[in-house]
C-alpha cells in the first residue's frame, strides 16, 4: 500500500523527516527551535518565517510518527482527488490558517494580562524588558495583581513555542471528511468502525473542548488544541468555497 504513496505527500514526509533529524541533531535542538519553531510574535526570537516552517518540526519520536501516519493515511486520498499543486496550496493555508487563529488567541492571553498590569501602574516598555531578560522571567510584584492562573499564561503566552504538522492535517482530514463520508474509520484504541461524516467532525468537537476546557482526551496537555481547531475551521472554509465554485475556476493542478 506505501507504493500507492502520491508525490506530494511523500515530499512533505521527506521534509519533515528531514527537519526532525537537523532538530535532535544539531544544537542539541534548542538551535533548530529558535530558528524554526513558531514563537509569540512579541518575542525577540520570532522570525516571520517561523509561521510556515514549524510545521515541518516535532517535539518528539511519537509526534512525528503519528502526524506523518496521518498525512500518509489521508493526504494520499486527498491528493489524488486535488492533484499535486492544489493539495500542497491546501496543506499549507490549513497549517498557515491554525498558526494565525494561534497567534490571535495568544495575543487576547497575552493583552488580558497585559492591561492588568498596566492598570495597576506597570509599564509596557518595562513589563516587555521584565519579559525578554530571560526565559519565565517575570517582576515577583505581578503575583499581587495577577492571580496564579492569569500570571502563568501572561508569561508562558509570552514564551511560548509551538510545532508540529497537526493544524495543516486537520485540515486534510477535514478535506478527507467531505470527500470520503462514508469511508469507515477507527481509533487504534476504539476498533469501532465509524463513517468519516461523524469520525472527524466528532475529533474536531473533542479538540474544541479541550480548547475551551483545558481537558485532554487522546493528546499531550500541551497540544495546541486552538490551532487544530484552526486547521480544521480553515480547511473548512477552503473546501465550502471550492465546493461552492464546483473546483473549476480555482483548480492549481
Amino acid at each position: 500500500m506505501i507504493n500507492n504513496i502520491t508525490d506530494t505527500v511523500k515530499h512533505l514526509l521527506i521534509v519533515n523527516v528531514i527537519m526532525f533529524i537537523g532538530t535532535i541533531s544539531i544544537g542539541n535542538g534548542t538551535l533548530f527551535y529558535d530558528w524554526f519553531a513558531l514563537h509569540f510574535p512579541k518575542n525577540e526570537v520570532f522570525q516571520p518565517w517561523q509561521i510556515f516552517t514549524h510545521m515541518f518540526m516535532h517535539g518528539g519520536v511519537m509526534h512525528i510518527f503519528f502526524n506523518m501516519f496521518a498525512l500518509w493515511m489521508f493526504g494520499t486520498a486527498v491528493e489524488q482527488r486535488f492533484g499535486s499543486k492544489k493539495f500542497l496550496f491546501f496543506y499549507l493555508s490549513s497549517g498557515l490558517g491554525a498558526a494565525l487563529i494561534m497567534i490571535g488567541y495568544y495575543y487576547i492571553q497575552f493583552y488580558s494580562g497585559l492591561s492588568i498590569l498596566n492598570e495597576s501602574g506597570f509599564d509596557t516598555a518595562q513589563v516587555n524588558e521584565v519579559l525578554t531578560s530571560g526565559y519565565n522571567r517575570y517582576d515577583t510584584r505581578w503575583e499581587a495583581v495577577l492571580s496564579q492562573e492569569q500570571l502563568a499564561s501572561f508569561v508562558g503566552v509570552f514564551n511560548s513555542t509551538m510545532v508540529g504538522a497537526s493544524g495543516a492535517i486537520m485540515g486534510v482530514l477535514v478535506a478527507f471528511g467531505m470527500l470520503y463520508p462514508e469511508s469507515k474509520l477507527m481509533l487504534i484504541f476504539l476498533p469501532i468502525p465509524i463513517k468519516a461524516k461523524y469520525f472527524i467532525p466528532g475529533i474536531i468537537i473533542l479538540d474544541l473542548i479541550s480548547a475551551i476546557t483545558g481537558q485532554s482526551f487522546f493528546s499531550p496537555s500541551n497540544t495546541a488544541y486552538v490551532a487544530h481547531v484552526g486547521g480544521a475551521l480553515t480547511g473548512f472554509l477552503i473546501m465550502w468555497y471550492w465546493k461552492r465554485t464546483q473546483f473549476n475556476q480555482n483548480r492549481w493542478d
